[in-house]
């Protein structure tokens, strides 16, 4: 093998190896109420109704700081919209909140604003797992056309695609 090639190995083990450490999972920035932002009069069970929340996943509030705030309560505090008790409370105007478990969370406004609808619940779910190399190829044996790539939230499939250009320009292929 020439010295080039083996130069150009040597990146490539170092590049597939930073690829390699990365998380291929990629948070999501939910922003509550969309491009309406966390302010009275929206209805948060239909925004919350059309997202899908996953472990490690962000929910942010956009809100005049001088106006609101937000709070998070437990199942008590949110159905009372009582800030007693809270998990949590923040009150910058533009939070953000990591997502860290697998579970129903509970928000509210707690300088009143709970009372007119500025409160909102979200269901997280875990991370799902990877397809699993045997389904892939159950799924690639049905089908007449091309391998699909399974992009799950990140660099898998630029990973893949990065092996198969660098092992055709090396030959090995």
């Amino acid at each position: 093998m020439s010295k080039s090639k083996l130069i150009f190995c040597g990146f490539l083990v170092f590049f597939f190896c930073i690829f390699a450490s990365i998380n291929p999972t990629a948070a999501t920035d939910h922003i509550v109420g969309a491009n309406k932002g966390w302010n009275p009069g929206i209805n948060y069970t239909n925004w919350a109704n059309n997202q899908t929340f996953y472990v490690e996943d962000l929910i942010s509030f956009r809100y005049a700081k001088t106006q609101y705030n937000v709070f998070m309560v437990n199942q008590s505090g949110y159905d009372n919209c009582t800030t007693e008790g809270a998990l949590g409370n923040w009150s910058s105007g533009k939070d953000f909140i990591l997502l860290n478990k697998a579970k129903r969370y509970f928000f509210i406004c707690g300088n009143g604003q709970c009372y007119s609808g500025m409160k909102v619940s979200v269901v997280v779910h875990p991370l799902p797992s990877p397809p699993s190399a045997a389904a892939a190829a159950a799924n690639a044996s049905h089908s007449n056309s091309a391998v699909p790539v399974f992009l799950h939230k990140g660099l898998v499939g630029l990973k893949a695609l990065v092996v198969a250009v660098v092992s055709i320009w090396l030959g090995w292929l």
